[in-house]
């Protein structure tokens, strides 16, 4: 059943609020500490006998501490560990930075590179699988290390070279390849580079003639907002256009230390995208996708993709069904603002790259109408044009034009 815009209710945390629970852990820590992204990372929680004399675990929880120890890092902020609720397992935070017994297991189908990348590296930091953008890998670490990180087999350290000569290489490659007009960077995260070397990987990207765009793929205004400094955004505006794709995953993320980083970012000049992934019984109800992607909206971040969880190993208890995600599509269609509806993507198992997958609303396809329903399941007529050439006989003068 449908639900309309008026029956999404605002999100309040369960349980402490991130004030309390700060005091809870980190009881020493300054404001000026706690404000400071090196400190937060100097603090992260990285072996689960300090996790567990900071939180009550679940016996799943310790047993996936335990079995993902030589699978998988462990690492969680002090500021994103202040927004677990200590007392529920299901906890929406809890269940991304927690690992569980149900992750040490590789089931059916599972696949350890699942996007194909690893074939399409021609040089350590660069993957290039579609023709005209490329994935520039920056670092392999993070500020947290979400448990369903789909590029666990790199963000769990060791396995890629990503120094200085690496780099560039990759901006090389770049620079040779004038077919590549979009750059992505990601990691790990990029932004937990200094503003130094982040300045260092930019400049020489932006010079490049043929470099139309750079986006950063980074979840830090999720997890450590506070390395979202005036400098940085200043930094990043300046490589323009530049965009910053982030990843909330639900309501709860969006505190107001997020917002702030969030809006630093856009009043900056900044464009922030949100692209979300599917996660059962974590954010697998139309509901708080809503609730998710409003309160994107309210602070200027335009919700992109929502993403079926990928097929990397030892994901599939937070797998949904394909259908369960069209679902949650088809009951936000046309009960809210478009904007506010994502495109739900899937990122095909083997290096397919990404299709996206939407309910189907034609009913009829006639000679000349095509029946549609719309999002309450009424049905309507759209006449069929009698001229169906659709060929732009300008296209070519056009694109004769000097200068173009």
């Amino acid at each position: 059943m449908s639900f309309d815009e008026q029956s999404v209710t605002s999100s309040a945390p369960a349980g402490p609020t991130l004030l309390s629970r700060r005091a809870v852990l980190f009881p020493d820590a300054t404001d000026d500490q706690w404000n400071d992204w090196r400190w937060q990372m100097r603090n992260a929680v990285r072996d689960g006998g300090r996790l567990a004399q900071l939180m009550s675990l679940t016996l799943a929880e310790r047993a996936g501490l335990e079995e993902t120890a030589t699978i998988f890092r462990l690492g969680i902020s002090p500021y994103y560990l202040s927004l677990v609720d200590p007392d529920h397992p299901l906890c929406p935070v809890r269940m991304q930075a927690v690992p569980v017994k149900d992750e040490a297991r590789i089931r059916k189908g599972e696949l350890k590179d699942p996007l194909g990348e690893d074939p399409k590296r021609p040089v350590e930091a660069i993957v290039h699988k579609y023709p005209d953008r490329v994935l520039f890998l920056a670092l392999d670490t993070c500020s947290v290390y979400c448990r369903h990180c789909t590029r666990r087999r790199i963000t769990k350290g060791g396995e890629a070279e990503l120094n200085k000569a690496e780099l560039e290489k990759g901006i090389e490659y770049v620079r040779t390849h004038p077919q590549v007009r979009d750059v992505l960077l990601s990691g790990g995260d990029p932004l937990l580079l200094s503003d130094e070397r982040l300045e260092q990987i930019l400049t020489p990207l932006r010079a490049i003639p043929h470099v139309e765009m750079i986006r950063i793929g980074t979840r830090i205004p999720v997890c450590l907002p506070m390395r979202v400094t005036e400098s940085l955004a200043k930094l990043l505006r300046r490589h323009a256009p530049l965009f910053v794709v982030t990843h909330f995953n639900h309501p709860k993320e969006i505190t107001p230390e997020a917002r702030r980083a969030c809006e630093l970012l856009v009043d900056n000049g900044v464009p922030v995208e949100n692209q979300a992934v599917l996660m059962r019984r974590l954010n697998s109800d139309a509901r708080i996708i809503t609730e998710l992607n409003h309160e994107c909206l309210k602070m200027r971040v335009r919700p992109y993709y929502l993403h079926q969880m990928d097929v990397a190993e030892g994901l599939e208890h937070l797998r949904t069904p394909i259908a369960a995600g069209v679902h949650i599509i088809e009951q936000m269609r046309g009960w809210t603002s478009g904007l506010a509806v994502p495109h739900l993507a899937v990122d095909l198992p083997g290096g397919g790259g990404k299709v996206t997958v939407q309910p189907d609303y034609v009913v009829e396809r006639r000679p000349t109408e095509t029946i549609f329903r719309n999002y309450r399941g009424e049905s309507y007529a759209y006449p069929e044009p009698e001229e169906t050439d659709c060929t732009c006989p300008y296209d070519e003068v056009w694109r004769a034009r000097p200068g173009r």
